[in-house]
């Protein structure tokens, strides 16, 4: 069984590094410290393919930013840069003033407005702009095409119903 302890014969003595050895042994571990990791640049170096090409074959530059070469000395034989062409402002096809009358007068969003306000409703500010937008500019295609809106026959109309009327007074 258990036997109680016996001092052995001769205690071994420790044995104690010198600082020679010592010393050899931080030198070894700085190196090992130093030495891990990847080795400088190897960001820039193309990766090895793990075989996950995705069916690419196109090798990316990591390198960021323009690739164009840059003149380092200014000769006159240099190619000067194609100018600038600015883009011209697109042109509206001008329709024929008897087509643009009729759209207006057909304009479904003009008739809907003048009803609302045939019927007393307010309108806002943009679509009262509208209105007199398209108002004004109807007013001017029938000045082009000599086309004269005149009340004359509703006065006409008015004139008769009070000749009749007078008529119908007098003779009584």
């Amino acid at each position: 069984m258990n036997s109680p302890k016996t001092p052995t014969s001769k205690t071994k003595k420790k044995y104690r590094k010198t600082t020679a050895e010592m010393n050899a042994e931080g030198r070894e571990r700085k190196h090992d410290k130093k030495h891990r990791g990847n080795k400088s640049g190897s960001r820039n170096q193309d990766k090895p393919a793990n075989g996950q090409n995705n069916g690419q074959n196109n090798v990316v530059d990591p390198r960021l930013g323009s690739k164009k070469p840059v003149a380092l000395i200014l000769d006159g034989n240099q190619p000067k840069a194609a100018p600038v062409v600015a883009k011209q402002p697109i042109v509206k096809e001008k329709l024929a003033p008897e087509k643009e009358l009729e759209m207006l007068e057909s304009d479904d969003r003009l008739d809907g407005l003048l009803a609302r306000l045939e019927d007393g409703e307010t309108i806002t500010e943009k679509e009262q702009k509208y209105i007199d937008t398209c108002l004004d500019r109807i007013d001017e295609l029938m000045k082009q095409l000599g086309i004269e809106f005149s009340d004359e026959e509703e006065n006409e109309e008015e004139e008769d119903k009070l000749d009749d009327i007078m008529r119908i007074l007098k003779s009584k």
